[in-house]
């Protein structure tokens, strides 16, 4: 059968409407193809789709892993982007969740919607590169920017999952669920199938094209999809969900559905108005899902040349929407028009509406930066351009407190004592009010800043994990236990260790112990938190140096941000050591070796005089070991005799004459 003479599909039931998207049409003299002249251009319609096939990335299965570790490397054409972002894990039958490590490489400024719900989750970042505030009961770990640095740390805090490279990303869904049939590292490769691992919904912006076949006449249309192949390991069957819309008021269009994709791929069509049907490989309809057709002598072109004239042999005199998509599971297509015959002989391309300006993520931009007396806030207005805002007015809660215009920015700052600031202990408060031309009612935003002259950080040293005793020395091979506090002590204000290093300069090189908020080496170990918050670790210092250092500064960076902020405010603290030799003469002896030497003294004294006990109790004659009632009265002299010679043994234990 000629596929120019193809009869329709049968058409569904009234219930199944069978959708396509219209889009504009163009006029070109210019061809795609000697034979079919159509220039495809850009069109105003819509195309979404999900995918788990990335530029580049890689899945490993790593099941005695304690941590979960991911990476994500999320490239953007502009910003600031908005990015929808769930991790989401399988059902545990009972289990606790693994804890999982996600570290996201970002290189413009995002507004993160970020979900994991009931998943214990480190979030690492570059701190300039997210906009908003994580929610509560993620924690946050910043990090620098460099790809090649954020991959090393991953590495350092266990074995890697799974690593992405996405370009554009709207949405993305992460299962940390197992991959038992993946390799056991994670090596990246181009063109990747994640498979069950992620999902992503990318930006689709210009990927509707449309065209009108020059020399065929009628009103027919033509919708064209071609899915191409996914990476050459995962060729296995899959089904492809296709949805197509259309707003056909008035029955259904003259329209033809073109599927071209792999020989691998099946498709299930979701349309809400009936049309024929031209595919590769077998097809089946969503409200009679277990009814296949298949036609095998459909063999569709795998160009976009041929895919257009295959609908010039089909009569379509306008390709109104023409997609390529990477292998994907949804595929989405929507249009607000539909194959009807044009009143005028010019088709008028339409333009999209002005969108409205996207106030969440303008509010989102709005973040304080804290000095210590200072609360200052800038807008950049490309940024306020990009998002098609119209500000009219830019104020603190105090509406006399308004922003200036610095050229290229607005800036809103007061210090702390003006403006409607609200001072607590630790914590300085403010509203943000933006009134902008599009909207009859202000946008607000409640913005703190961490008081912190009020805070004071203070390091103390202690030779027992136990945390008694503080001291201002250490000996050359001796275990330090360090414990950062702070005053005054507060729920609201969280800590962490940026960095810390010991300062043995000029005899030796500093020694890093915490960077990046890992220890570093072996010899340093992050402890748990004191009851009370306090930050713990503990080092090993190394026993041999020369020349031998006689002080040291133990010097840390201390991370603060407030319980409802992800801004941190970085702080030093520094504590003078002493250093202590083993050799050194006359060297001061600390309380615990004081304690040890006179507990063991003690035992040796005790042990000894048991020792001595045992010796005379079983050398002594037998004829003292009578009853002294048995005993006549000239032996009295005799007994006085050993009662000295006891005595003598217990004055001079050390004393070998004593024992005659």
């Amino acid at each position: 059968m000629a596929r120019s003479t193809l009869p329709p599909a049968p058409a569904p039931a009234p219930a199944l409407a069978l959708a396509l998207l219209l889009a504009a049409c163009s006029l070109s003299p210019a061809g795609l193809a000697g034979a079919v002249r159509c220039n495809l251009q850009p069109v105003d319609s819509e195309v979404t789709y999900v995918t788990s096939q990335v530029p580049e990335g890689c899945v490993a299965h790593v099941p005695n892993a304690t941590v979960d570790v991911h990476v994500l490397f999320l490239e953007f054409p502009r910003a600031p982007a908005l990015l929808n972002l769930t991790v989401q894990m399988s059902k545990q039958n009972g289990s606790q969740a693994r804890e999982v490590l996600l570290v996201l490489g970002l290189d413009k400024r995002v507004y993160l919607q970020l979900q994991a719900p009931g998943i214990p989750l480190q979030l690492a970042y570059h701190p300039e590169n997210v906009i908003n505030e994580i929610p509560q009961g993620i924690n946050t770990i910043f990090l620098p920017a460099s790809k090649s640095e954020l991959l090393a740390w991953a590495g350092s805090k266990g074995a890697i999952a799974s690593v992405a490279v996405l370009n554009n990303p709207k949405s993305i869904l992460l299962r940390p669920d197992q991959a038992p049939r993946s390799p056991s590292s994670c090596d990246l490769q181009p063109n990747t199938d994640m498979g069950h691992r992620l999902e992503w919904w990318p930006h689709t912006e210009g990927s509707v094209r449309s065209c009108r076949l020059e020399g065929v006449a009628g009103h027919k249309q033509a919708h064209i999809l071609r899915v191409l192949p996914g990476s050459g390991s995962e060729d296995r069957p899959r089904t492809v969900t296709v949805e197509v819309k259309l707003s056909c008021t008035s029955g259904d269009p003259d329209a033809v559905l073109i599927l071209q994709g792999p020989p691998y791929v099946s498709w299930l069509i979701d349309a809400n108005h009936s049309m024929q049907i031209w595919a590769t490989g077998k097809y089946s309809l969503k409200i009679f899902p277990d009814k296949s057709i298949n036609d095998h002598n459909h063999v569709l072109p795998d160009t976009p040349q041929g895919l257009l004239g295959e609908a010039e042999r089909l009569n379509a005199s306008v390709v109104a929407s023409f997609v390529e998509v990477p292998l994907a599971s949804v595929i989405s297509l929507q249009a607000s028009s539909c194959g009807r015959p044009q009143t005028s002989p010019t088709p008028v391309h339409t333009t999209p509406p002005k969108e409205s300006c996207n106030a969440d993520l303008l509010m989102a931009l709005l973040q304080p930066n804290c000095s210590d007396d200072t609360m200052t806030l800038e807008l950049k207005k490309n940024l306020i351009l990009t998002l098609r805002c119209d500000i009219s007015s830019l104020t603190f809660l105090d509406p006399r407190c308004q922003a200036e215009d610095r050229g290229d920015q607005l800036v809103l700052h007061s210090t702390y004592s003006s403006c409607g600031m609200k001072v607590t202990d630790n914590v300085v408060s403010n509203e943000v009010v933006v009134s902008l031309l599009s909207s009859s009612s202000p946008q607000r935003k409640a913005v703190q800043c961490l008081h912190t002259k009020s805070i004071s950080l203070r390091l103390g040293l202690y030779l027992s994990p136990q945390f008694l005793q503080a001291s201002d020395a250490i000996e050359l091979g001796q275990q330090g236990f360090v414990q950062v506090s702070m005053a005054p002590q507060s729920r609201e204000v969280l800590l962490k260790l940026d960095s810390c290093q010991l300062d043995l300069r000029p005899e030796a090189d500093p020694v890093e112990l915490i960077q990046n908020q890992a220890a570093k080496g072996n010899c340093v170990s992050l402890l748990d938190p004191s009851p009370r918050g306090d930050l713990r670790f503990s080092f090993l210092l190394r026993g041999h140096m020369v020349p031998t250092p006689k002080a040291g500064t133990l010097s840390c960076t201390v991370a603060m941000r407030l319980e409802t902020s992800s801004l941190e405010v970085r702080r030093p603290v520094s504590m003078r050591l002493n250093i202590v030799s083993p050799d050194m003469p006359g060297k001061t002896l600390v309380l615990p070796a004081v304690l040890g030497i006179t507990f063991g003294a003690f035992l040796i004294g005790a042990l000894l005089t048991a020792a001595l006990w045992y010796i005379y109790s079983h050398t002594r004659p037998p004829s003292k070991r009578e009853p002294v009632v048995a005993v006549a009265a000239p032996a009295s002299s005799e007994s006085s005799s050993t009662n000295h010679s006891i005595g003598s043994t217990q004055s001079t234990p050390c004393s070998t004459s004593s024992m005659a």
